[in-house]
């Protein structure tokens, strides 16, 4: 009989890919489920990065193979975001590589630098394809604790006591998803001064600092040597409306992005043409456009939600950041999941279990801001109707 690669046996159908199913199916029976469970944004671009992406792709010569190294325009218009926005000086030729979208950059990222049976830390709570990646790829998984009492934050003396040795990586996340923790440089610097000390190479996700994030935008690579010891990841799909679009980047030093290319240029060819055009398009959006189209409809999807968590009487931080909400439930409830299933199936609205994030999300909800305002105000009433 013909059986499966051993290494599907080490994880299971991504969660929202088998709820989507199960909602699909209530749906099809006439439920109307209101989705806040995954990160979706449901606003449009830019208007002039969609008229690039028409004007450009009507070109008869814009739809050839593309170099996976991403055009230079590309490249160049990264380069310019980070130094507006961070402050940070990346060589556009060397030290930026344009993704596929983040989730395939873990992947080459860990083909790059972790051989079967050597170690990755990944938090906990943490964005599950940190895991699922991992496993499939036969790394070894060590979690590391991110607890509500410390702000979310690495536990750098849990850290040091840790048995470190065939460590090759270390995920990070900030600002933090699910938990909205905030990106700090204090942390930053120790985590600095943590891959330098081990030789662990630390990559930082930071696909949320545009979201609910006032003030000053912090990069990793803000920091002095990072650029030696660490990779940075960086999405369009949050910050600029486009996750159907998957384009994302990385950054560090040249050495390291020979390494990542050598995995990539392997596995795919580059974005097309026009899309790549309109996206460096995107990263001259403005400060009123980011603030307009972003901050001010997540600020009041944001008070819907903190209604929803009074109404289930969750605790939570009002200072978080990002575009999600996350709550700790009330003792009263075995798990998140018997109350998120509670609410599908009562107020037909769908809600993610913290439980997906890790075995310290177990307590924890989680609400997404992406669903129409006045889906939002619904989902709002179905749940205080509950009376709970």
């Amino acid at each position: 009989m013909i059986q499966p690669a051993d290494r599907l046996h080490t994880v299971n159908e991504y969660y929202f890919s088998r709820k989507g199913k199960e909602i699909a199916a209530l749906n099809a029976q006439g439920m109307d489920i209101i989705s806040l469970a995954i990160g979706s944004p449901d606003m449009p671009p830019s208007k002039e990065t969609i008229d690039t992406l028409c004007r450009e792709t009507c070109k008869a010569d814009a739809h050839g193979y593309q170099p996976t190294t991403g055009i230079p325009e590309l490249r160049r218009a990264m380069a310019g975001f980070y130094r507006r926005w961070y402050g940070v000086e990346l060589n556009p030729d060397t030290e930026i590589q344009p993704l596929i979208g983040s989730k395939e950059g873990i992947l080459h990222v860990t083909l790059a630098f972790v051989n079967p049976g050597e170690g990755v830390l990944v938090p906990n709570p943490g964005y599950p394809t940190y895991t699922s990646l991992s496993k499939l790829l036969g790394a070894r998984i060590v979690n590391y604790d991110l607890l509500e009492n410390n702000g979310w934050q690495p536990d750098f003396d849990q850290l040091e006591d840790m048995d470190l040795s065939g460590i090759k990586l270390m995920w990070t996340n900030y600002p933090n998803m699910p938990t909205g923790g905030r990106a700090r440089k204090e942390t930053y610097e120790r985590l600095v001064r943590f891959a330098q000390e081990h030789s662990i190479v630390v990559v930082n996700d930071n696909p949320y600092s545009f979201i609910l994030n006032e003030g000053e935008k912090l990069s990793i690579l803000n920091i002095s040597g990072a650029k030696d010891c660490c990779i940075e990841f960086n999405s369009m799909s949050k910050s600029h409306n486009m996750p159907g679009w998957r384009v994302g980047m990385l950054a560090t030093n040249s050495t390291f992005i020979s390494w990542i290319l050598k995995v990539k240029s392997n596995i795919d060819s580059g974005t097309f043409r026009a899309m790549q055009l309109a996206a460096a398009k995107a990263y001259d959006n403005t400060a009123e456009w980011h603030a307009m189209a972003n901050m001010e409809t997540y600020a009041g999807r944001r008070a819907m939600a903190q209604e929803i968590m009074e109404a289930l009487h969750c605790d939570y931080d009002p200072e978080q950041t990002g575009m999600f909400l996350w709550g700790r439930i009330p003792d009263t409830y075995r798990d998140a999941e018997e109350l998120t299933e509670l609410i599908l199936h009562r107020a037909r609205v769908f809600i993610t279990p913290g439980f997906i994030f890790g075995t310290n999300g177990n307590r924890y909800i989680r609400i997404s801001l992406c669903a129409k305002d006045d889906r939002f105000r619904e989902a709002v009433a179905r749940i205080q109707a509950l009376n709970l």
